[in-house]
């Protein structure tokens, strides 16, 4: 295991790079690994709401720039961009897509999958609201989507290599130039974020946060 103070100079290093040194790119392993750490993520129920697109086609990332006001210098500087897409109604308590999963993958008996179809049911309809829009449902997925970046971003850092998360981008026409290039199936899933990794280009900007006093209350 790493040790607590490898762990904060990971967290120390990492920023939101805004321009990435042309010249070097991530080995195939590296990015395998940051990959595996977004794939290892935990995720609400388990149900994995997530799809990880690798855009190294750098005219795609050009088509994607006008929509895309967040990742100007990114996008044509960085080693790898990733797309994270967020399933919609496939996600809901009744869907084909979940009972397969549950089948599937987490290898459920009928039985279990019938309990957790009702436990999930009513997690979505009362618990949470989810069903009440077809955005909250997206936005419950984002908000997983979310654990899965942070998890690559510190698992890049600690590895050395620099990450920017981008949610500066115009939600529709991102997901038209997506969809335009077979990419995204809007009827399936939406752009909930995207992150560009390399190597920093410039010094890193000095780290500023809250005092812990600021941000932490202990209720005893």
């Amino acid at each position: 295991m790493a040790s607590k103070q490898d762990i904060l100079d990971a967290f120390n290093f990492r920023h939101a790079c805004k321009e990435f040194d042309v010249g070097k790119k991530i080995d195939a392993a590296d990015f395998e690994f940051i990959l595996e750490t977004g794939r290892l993520s935990p995720s609400s129920f388990g149900f994995e709401p997530w799809r990880f697109v690798v855009i190294q086609d750098m005219a795609l990332r050009e088509r994607l720039l006008p929509a895309t006001w967040g990742a100007k210098k990114q996008f044509p500087t960085a080693s790898h961009v990733i797309a994270i897409l967020v399933r919609k109604g496939d996600m809901r308590y009744d869907s084909d897509y979940l009972r397969h999963f549950m089948h599937d993958v987490k290898k459920l008996s009928d039985e279990a999958i019938e309990a957790r179809t009702g436990v999930f049911r009513k997690f979505q309809e009362s618990d949470f609201k989810l069903l009440d829009s077809e955005r909250a449902m997206f936005d419950w997925g984002c908000k997983q989507a979310y654990i899965a970046l942070a998890n690559m971003m510190t698992g890049a850092a600690m590895i050395g290599i620099d990450s920017c998360p981008i949610e500066g981008f115009d939600m529709a026409g991102a997901e038209k130039v997506l969809s335009e290039a077979g990419i995204v199936n809007p009827h399936h899933f939406g752009l909930a974020v995207m992150v560009a990794f390399g190597y920093r280009k410039n010094p890193q900007p000095e780290k500023t946060r809250q005092a812990m006093s600021q941000v932490v209350q202990w209720v005893e």
